[in-house]
């Protein structure tokens, strides 16, 4: 049986028709992410995650981005209304908070599991300087690199106790980006010596988690490119923070990469990614990068079947003792 390719894609709309079915077979892609546009009802999106997988004949991971707040892919009436992380660093105290996103992500993981989503992209452990970009500002986990850190591991586990996979993202870190990467390139001018006591420092302890998302963003001390296309930028998420995981890009199709698909597939694999992550792209452009996209092998082919094996089912959990503990956090930061 041969390895499917290492890259992950979407689909067009909210079911899987017969032509974008046989595309999706024929590409192989290792698993699939979905956006709103993709999202309807609970029985639509189970349905399509059964398409999915059933296109490629595999149980292949089903990501989404639900972080809730300022990202969120699944809302009311369906699904529930969270704050933003902003709100919540403003509003509770350090505890309240850290007790907030344990119950929050549990919450979470059991409406993924519900709908047959297994990966969640989160937790995000950017740390954010002052003056910022809001795509940062607004979903920061907290203001030190301790905090992020240790709130990034509540996150994850959370999620693995619910049953789904924790995607880290944006390695080796977007916090110092002035630009959203979706639409320029932001570009970072710190040290290295910088990098490692605060960018790097909030990703170190959650850095053996099974997945992994790179920062469309530029580092002067990680050689000046992209870092999603740069070896050294690789070399450090793998050696100064100790990240062993599953490696995926960022969204190709963001702006923040120069070239055409083809090329940005080419040069991510080349710098050291194991996965490409390629969203909201027409068919020529899934048709350019899947001519550049082998099948998974070797050491990327060894963390991906490491990440699928971490898969579990839920443990044991009380919906209601949840529900009216985030509920008690909520009026909380309501009222403050």
């Amino acid at each position: 049986m041969t390895a499917p390719r290492a890259i992950i894609l979407d689909c067009a709309g909210p079911a899987l028709p017969p032509d974008e079915r046989a595309f999706l077979r024929d590409a192989d892609p290792w698993g699939f992410i979905l956006f709103a546009r993709h999202v309807e009802t609970p029985e639509q999106v189970a349905r399509l995650c059964g398409e999915l997988r059933d296109a490629v004949g595999r149980d292949a991971p089903v990501l989404i981005d639900q972080e809730g707040g300022r990202v969120a892919r699944l809302k009311p009436p369906h699904w529930r209304e969270w704050p933003w992380m902003s709100a919540m660093r403003a509003g509770l105290a350090p505890e309240a908070m850290d007790e907030a996103l344990r119950w929050r992500f549990r919450l979470i993981a059991r409406e993924l599991r519900a709908l047959g989503v297994d990966v969640d992209c989160m937790p995000m452990a950017d740390l954010p300087v002052a003056g910022a970009h809001r795509i940062v500002t607004d979903r920061a986990l907290g203001d030190t690199a301790e905090a992020v850190g240790r709130r990034a591991r509540i996150v994850a586990d959370a999620l693995l106790a619910g049953g789904v996979l924790p995607v880290l993202k944006h390695l080796p870190g977007h916090g110092r980006a002035f630009a959203d990467s979706h639409a320029a390139l932001p570009r970072v001018r710190a040290s290295l010596e910088a990098l490692r006591e605060t960018d790097f420092a909030a990703f170190r302890p959650v850095a053996d988690l099974p997945l992994g998302m790179t920062a469309h963003v530029a580092f002067d001390a990680l050689g000046g490119d992209a870092a999603t296309v740069s070896p050294e930028a690789i070399r450090a998420i793998r050696e100064e923070i100790g990240f062993d995981g599953l490696l995926m890009t960022d969204d190709l199709a963001m702006e923040a990469l120069g070239g055409g698909m083809g090329a940005r597939a080419r040069a991510s694999l080349a710098a050291g990614c194991d996965a490409l992550l390629l969203c909201n792209a027409d068919r020529a452009a899934q048709a350019e990068a899947l001519a550049e996209t082998p099948g998974l092998a070797g050491a990327a082919l060894a963390r991906a079947e490491a990440a699928l094996a971490a898969r579990r089912p839920p443990e044991p959990f009380d919906e209601a003792e949840a529900e009216a503990r985030h509920a008690r956090i909520v009026e909380a930061l309501a009222d403050a």
